[in-house]
């Protein structure tokens, strides 16, 4: 059974996601302020956090920074609909995904589903227990594990999904719909930009190729490429 952290200050919107996720059989516990919040996530029992922006002592992106700076535990945001700032922001901080207020406990649960079969599964790892190597980048998909030139690599839960999908891929382009669909577990919706601060993150946590570049290269009208050395 997976445990959810709920951390919304929201009283009553708390309890109907809370029933709902428990009568779909995942175990839930619930925070209502940042400070509380941050300190379950980080208490290790948890397989995934569901974070709101606004809240009272703490707010949600000072929460997730909080968490981030000690743990890669996947972390969703609950953003107000149409607030790209705060969706923008909680990517670059580390979120893995977002989804916007109002929502239904149906499409909470989708995409905590979703997170948690690429964190918890690995679907696409074909290969047994065989690393995944391309130029310096190596990867472990069934340990969740990365490195670039034998330094671990820091990931999100995201970062992970999206570069594996790259990586089974290295030397084509990706379109961002595929990256979506496979690392995200959803289509990508209308003027989503998850994947392309996602992979801005990436670009800053991988090496660079001999001549300097970028591994990870956007092909235009494409989508992006990790480039074979």
């Amino acid at each position: 059974m997976s445990k959810v952290l709920l951390i919304d200050d929201d009283i009553e919107l708390v309890g109907m996601f809370r029933e709902y996720l428990e009568q779909e059989g995942f175990e839930v516990s619930t925070a209502h302020d940042g400070e509380a919040g941050a300190a379950a996530a980080l208490s290790g029992l948890y397989a995934i956090a569901v974070l709101d922006v606004m809240m009272p002592r703490m707010n949600g992106l000072e929460t997730l920074r909080r968490i981030r700076s000690h743990s890669r535990m996947p972390i969703l945001m609950l953003t107000a609909r149409g607030d790209d700032t705060d969706r923008i922001v909680g990517l670059e901080l580390g979120a893995d995904d977002y989804v916007a207020k109002p929502c239904t406990p149906r499409e909470l649960t989708a995409r905590i589903r979703a997170i948690l079969r690429r964190t918890l599964g690995t679907p696409m790892d074909a290969g047994g227990t065989q690393p995944l190597a391309v130029g310096q980048l190596t990867m472990w998909p069934e340990q969740r594990r990365a490195s670039w030139a034998g330094a671990p690599l820091e990931l999100t839960s995201t970062e992970f999904n999206l570069l594996e999908v790259l990586a089974r891929h290295a030397g084509k382009p990706v379109s961002k719909n595929v990256l979506s669909e496979q690392g995200l577990g959803r289509p990508m919706a209308r003027f989503d930009r998850n994947i392309d601060v996602h992979l801005s993150s990436l670009r800053h946590k991988l090496g660079t190729i001999a001549d300097g570049r970028s591994c990870l290269q956007t092909v235009y009208r494409l989508g992006y490429q990790l480039i074979k050395e």
